[in-house]
């Protein structure tokens, strides 16, 4: 499958079920408390990357995106023209060479294709400066072969990623939008 035209199409086609329409509520909570506006930050499969846009409107400078497909990409420059063209990477978050201070996740994980789970970890590790953070959101509706999105477990997530990263928090989320409330897992990631 080609995985770009894949979600090139699905954005073409306005097939974007996941898509909140705004930043997502836990980590907008998550990221009032963050301090640091010159932090280095990635936001992977981004998608129309709300996520960006709200940081950027509230003074964070070094915001970058990452998306497979350009659509969505288009969607947020058109959204907030000063976003920094040099913060959009439009490529495979596998082939992204760069290190953060924190990596948002909102539910890019579980967009990805299970058997891609393990490099995922591995290269969220790669991409974290040491005393980095990866924190966002994860769905914990039950694995199945219909997604993407896939879903997942806490018991899985904890096992995953407990090998490489100190787990902080891994919960599920209080503050979800109605339509995913008791469907998402809230996760905040330590490297060493």
């Amino acid at each position: 499958m080609d995985v770009q035209a894949f979600w090139e199409n699905r954005y073409r086609e306005n097939k974007t079920g996941w898509d909140l329409g705004n930043a997502s509520p836990p980590l907008m909570g998550f990221m009032q408390q963050w301090q640091n506006k010159q932090a280095k930050i990635l936001i992977p499969g981004a998608g129309n990357a709300y996520e960006a846009q709200w940081l950027y409107e509230q003074g964070f400078t070094q915001v970058h995106v990452v998306d497979i497909a350009s659509a969505p990409l288009q969607n947020l420059k058109e959204r907030c023209p000063g976003f920094p063209d040099a913060h959009l990477h439009h490529q495979d978050f596998f082939e992204l060479e760069d290190t953060f201070e924190l990596i948002l996740e909102q539910t890019f994980f579980c967009a990805l294709a299970p058997e891609q789970r393990g490099a995922y970890v591995k290269k969220m590790h790669t991409l974290l400066k040491p005393g980095g953070m990866l924190v966002g959101v994860l769905f914990t509706f039950p694995l199945s072969a219909s997604g993407p999105p896939f879903g997942g477990s806490l018991e899985e997530y904890k096992k995953r990623f407990s090998a490489k990263f100190k787990i902080a928090h891994l919960e599920r989320c209080y503050n979800s939008i109605k339509p995913r409330l008791g469907n998402e897992a809230f996760i905040q990631l330590l490297k060493p």
